[in-house]
């Protein structure tokens, strides 16, 4: 299992590589469209488990929102951000009103029938799609990595820290291997991060401290960190409502590609609102 998950993760960034590293800014957004649309089919698998059709209709769908967005931006030179800045507060708005809420309720055995999870699906990752194609576009790949890069740390951080150390359960309900010890080292990980990363000109951390200052950049990390780990329980919740594993076995080894960023599409948002978005 782990040389399945080594070997997925390096052609996972392989071609991750290989795309951000492309003159045209097309390869990337195509591969955000291909996340975008197989993150949805899972999703809605997850929440529409017994309507076959429409998590592939999602999934189809957003595929091909995002690349007829895309086409409005490159190719017909609309510069109208409306449909995601609208997409992007909605769903900052849900991941703290409504999923909080649900995990604080931790039903696992709630029915599922999740109509309202799954048009949030649709939103959410619209909104995620907009934001890394925007922050690609006027802002280049170091600013990419480095937002992202805050979210890989925060995974890893707990997930080794928890093995480690932890003792207390974060969400038993929900995701019995989740320690206290493990999200309390994540988000000091990403607060380091941030403070180390706000040196380059140009990255995620610099534009933080410099919309913020030092201070607020360092407490707003923390909340950060907090959705990225309200985007792994979230989706640790919707599997147990549906009995599974994984979200699918599309990554050998990681489970989906839901599976893999359900931490971004809950801090993306966030992160675009709190230095590009509304308040900037």
């Amino acid at each position: 299992m782990l040389k399945q998950r080594v070997l997925t993760a390096i052609v996972l960034f392989a071609v991750l590589a290989i795309v951000m590293s492309a003159q045209s800014l097309w390869p990337f957004y195509i591969f955000l469209s291909c996340a975008c649309g197989l993150a949805g089919w899972e999703w809605t698998r997850l929440t529409l488990p017994s309507a076959r059709i429409w998590p592939i209709t999602i999934g189809l769908a957003l595929f091909l929102i995002t690349l007829i967005q895309a086409v409005a931006w490159l190719v017909l030179n609309v510069a109208s951000l409306i449909w995601v800045q609208i997409c992007v507060v909605i769903s900052v708005l849900i991941w703290f009103i409504c999923v909080s809420t649900a995990l604080y309720r931790s039903r696992v055995h709630e029915p599922l029938a999740q109509v309202g999870w799954s048009v949030f699906a649709i939103i959410t990752l619209f909104a995620t799609w907009g934001v890394l194609a925007l922050l690609y576009r006027e802002h280049g790949v170091l600013y990419v990595l480095s937002l992202l890069a805050m979210i890989w740390i925060a995974d890893i951080v707990a997930y080794f820290v928890g093995r480690a150390i932890g003792r207390r359960k974060l969400a038993p309900a929900i995701s019995p291997g989740k320690t206290l010890e493990g999200a309390l080292a994540g988000v000091v990980g990403v607060m380091i991060w941030v403070w180390l990363s706000a040196q380059w000109s140009g990255s995620f951390g610099a534009a933080l401290v410099s919309q913020w200052g030092v201070l607020v950049a360092l407490l707003l990390a923390v909340l950060l960190a907090v959705f990225s780990i309200a985007g792994d329980l979230f989706e640790s919740l919707l599997k147990r409502r549906a009995g599974v594993k994984d979200s699918s076995h599309l990554l050998p080894g990681h489970g989906g590609v839901y599976d893999r960023i359900d931490a971004v599409v809950s801090v993306v948002p966030l992160a675009y609102l709190l230095t590009m978005g509304v308040f900037s």
